[in-house]
């Protein structure tokens, strides 16, 4: 394996000022122009700098813009061969390539030059992970043992309104806890602000609304409007590991796999809705995902029925 050194890493010293600002700009445009999130500009930034970085070394000097304008098929080919014997995984390679071909495309639009090398390079496979949702009874019995966890009254109301928002309603858990006293009583339809500011609407199943105003009688905090909803037992607001333990306590008793988790709770929202029949562009949009295939990826249904979905979507003439 190769020895990982500090510009491996992604040291901003290893590139000349030039490219510093370039890349400085293209994250900025990231960020005003596609409001990418903050963990995302950070990823982005370590891994175009982990790739100037080896480019540097692979030409022999500083990696100004003048080099990346003649990259060759060969020199992709040397620095995936670089990341991969350094022990990157073919699923993080493909995540620093996606990275690097979006970098060199906005840099080539300014500079004038042609990224067809780098553009073209394939990605290197593997298996995707696919999303365990829980079946809808386990669902339901996570719901009601997640409320057996505390023997407080008030947090165990509190953890059981947060984990019906994640599967009545198919919320993150940072978007379930990122709703103010503001958001009480919770309406038919909720604003959700999720990844990149994206809005969506999103509609408020009468449990989740139920579960969050017993929550709220029974919180000894005040529901403020600018404050978080949901709080933690000295009244600030609530850390989702409260949340994750709770749900690791209840699987436990019911015996459920480690996959069992917050996120699996809108994987089932998600695999459920569309089992019973709901449409798969309207699923995208309650779960804010910028693209279809996404969906699909959350949704463990067998193939007969996405062809169902597929075929009354697009019928043939």
């Amino acid at each position: 394996m190769a020895v990982v050194t500090a510009a491996d890493r992604g040291d901003i010293t290893a590139i000349s000022p030039a490219m510093r600002d370039a890349l400085e700009g293209w994250l900025a445009s990231l960020k005003a122009l596609d409001g990418a999130a903050a963990h995302t500009l950070t990823a982005y930034r370590t891994d175009v700098l982990g790739y100037m970085a080896f480019l540097g070394r692979h030409f022999g000097g500083s990696t100004g813009i003048a080099p990346l304008t003649g990259i060759t098929v060969s020199d992709m080919r040397a620095w995936m061969a670089f990341e991969r014997g350094r022990g990157v995984s073919a699923r993080s390679l493909a995540r620093m390539l996606s990275a690097v071909k979006t970098f060199t495309a906005w840099l080539a639009e300014r500079e004038g030059f042609d990224p067809t090398a780098v553009l073209s390079t394939r990605s290197p496979r593997f298996q995707k992970k696919l999303p365990r949702p829980l079946s809808e009874e386990a669902a339901i019995r996570m719901i009601d043992t997640v409320e057996q966890q505390s023997t407080t009254d008030w947090v165990a109301l509190r953890d059981a309104a947060v984990v019906t928002l994640l599967y009545g309603c198919g919320l993150r858990i940072s978007e379930a806890l990122g709703l103010t006293g503001a958001d009480v009583p919770l309406p038919e339809v909720l604003r959700i602000l999720g990844k990149g500011g994206k809005e969506r609407l999103v509609p408020v199943v009468e449990a989740a609304r139920q579960a969050v105003a017993a929550y709220v009688r029974a919180c000894p905090h005040p529901v403020e409007p600018d404050a978080p909803l949901f709080r933690g037992v000295r009244g600030g607001a609530l850390n989702p590991r409260q949340i994750q333990r709770a749900m690791q306590s209840a699987r436990l008793q019911l015996g459920l796999p480690a996959t069992a988790t917050p996120h699996a709770m809108r994987h089932s929202f998600a695999t459920h809705l569309l089992s019973a029949g709901g449409d798969l562009r309207a699923i995208q949009e309650l779960l804010g995902h910028a693209s279809l295939s996404t969906t699909q990826a959350y949704t463990s249904v067998d193939t007969a029925r996405l062809m169902e979905v597929y075929d009354r979507a697009h019928p043939r003439a």
